[in-house]
């Protein structure tokens, strides 16, 4: 699909790390970008400086994604791209002992089930919605949309204490698939990203030498992934109108060890 001032997108998680940098760089390209997220400063901030436009949206309730899907096509049409960034994690074993007490506890399952609602149910809902209204349009050069998906090398090499974010990301890349040939029909693509050690707001509040020790642990090129990375990506799925049902590693080839 051709990027140009003749296309609406949306990105979740647009106000910062992945989805910031995909926003930016559709924007270069002219693409009329709406930001979905709760960090509105940031949100409002960003939406400003690449002339797009900011909706506060919690991807964990339907109310909340349908107002933001509507407010969005009020101001910029239907869109025709959906990148889904927004995503967070949570850290607790499977079941462990306190290493002063000796209490043995388990995983949260509030916890876990919060992950899973941002993670994959937020990621779903979004495709959903999104691509109910790509439906709509007319096909360009035989395409409708495409939908881009953040999802994890976790779903694949799940670390301890990521029972949640493994599971939550490798669905996201269990319904990469069946969405591309549930839409196929109608001329919308579907792909994911799997991104491994990047420097998101995650990371970017650890000391330089933790950064630079983790940095270390990846095969080719030894340091952490730039946002700008992602988004390279990201761009190139939506344009290669071959690009379709893939999860693809974006990692130096790392794969992660236990802990």
């Amino acid at each position: 699909m051709e990027l140009s001032a003749s296309v609406s997108a949306i990105v979740t998680g647009g106000a910062s790390g992945l989805g910031e940098a995909t926003a930016r760089a559709l924007a270069k390209h002219g693409v009329k970008v709406v930001l979905f997220d709760l960090q509105k400063d940031k949100g409002e901030k960003i939406a400003r400086e690449i002339r797009g436009a900011f909706c506060a949206v919690d991807v964990t309730r339907d109310d909340s994604v349908a107002a933001g899907f509507a407010a969005a096509r009020a101001a910029n049409g239907q869109e025709r791209l959906l990148v889904n960034c927004a995503g967070t994690g949570n850290a607790f074993k499977t079941a462990a002992r306190d290493r002063k007490t000796g209490e043995i506890k388990y995983f949260p399952p509030a916890e876990f089930d919060r992950i899973v609602q941002i993670n994959l149910v937020g990621t779903f809902r979004c495709i959903a919605h999104a691509a109910a209204g790509m439906l709509t349009l007319d096909p360009v050069e035989g395409e409708r949309g495409v939908i881009v998906n953040t999802a994890s090398v976790a779903a694949q090499d799940g670390q301890i204490g990521q029972a949640a974010y493994a599971a939550s990301k490798a669905g996201i890349t269990g319904l990469t698939l069946v969405v591309a040939r549930d839409l196929a029909q109608e001329g919308i693509r579907c792909n994911t990203i799997m991104p491994g050690l990047f420097d998101t707001p995650l990371l970017q509040g650890a000391p330089d030498h933790v950064k630079q020790a983790l940095g270390a642990q990846v095969p080719f090129p030894p340091r952490l992934g730039s946002p700008n990375e992602y988004a390279s990506l990201a761009l190139e799925m939506i344009r290669n109108g071959y690009f379709n049902g893939e999860c693809v590693r974006l990692d130096g080839a790392i794969r992660m060890a236990p802990r």
